[in-house]
């Protein structure tokens, strides 16, 4: 088994598709660990707003296996590939694959956009803050206290299987204290 953290983005029938795919990866991988469900402008496209979270999981896939695996689940709730499209059913990314780094068949472990995107470091940092990223060998906690950008996030109410997973008004559990 490895321990993976993926990105998962939608902006079109959002609440629908990030519950799809929660459920989806529940039913094939076991028990998951989620982050608080955070909406953000589009980045680098002019789009509908995404909500974004981020999911721990332990995969008994090889890396392509798995990347094989989320594309069909992507596929499975009407993305289309090809060109770069402003609207997204989901949107599914292999962030960390055990300690993994490097490129496997294709795939850059970890992701960059972990370093440059603060709806995927700080969705990171709440839920596995201590977890080291196998680059920078800085854990994400430090990473999201250290991160300056412009990009707007808030988390948004979001339920799953009957239960909150995220609440607009909660605080950040990132926030150093004395803030």
């Amino acid at each position: 088994m490895t321990a993976v953290l993926l990105g998962l983005g939608s902006n079109l029938n959002r609440h629908a598709n990030i519950r799809a795919a929660l459920d989806a990866l529940q039913e094939h991988f076991g028990p998951l660990r989620v982050s608080r469900v955070f909406e953000s402008e589009a980045v680098g496209v002019r789009a509908e707003n995404y909500f974004n979270l981020v999911v721990a999981l332990n995969s008994p896939l090889p890396l392509r296996a798995l990347s094989a695996w989320l594309k069909s689940l992507e596929d499975s709730v009407g993305r289309e590939r090809g060109q770069r499209r402003c609207e997204q059913p989901l949107d599914i990314d292999i962030l960390c694959f055990g300690d993994s780094v490097g490129f496997f068949d294709g795939i850059q472990i970890p992701r960059a956009e972990i370093l440059k995107n603060a709806f995927v470091l700080r969705p990171l940092a709440e839920l596995v803050p201590d977890w080291l990223h196998p680059e920078e060998q800085t854990c994400f906690a430090d990473l999201w206290r250290a991160y300056s950008s412009e990009q707007k996030l808030w988390p948004v109410a979001f339920e799953w299987e009957g239960r909150s997973i995220s609440s607009a008004d909660a605080d950040d559990p990132c926030q150093a204290s004395g803030d």
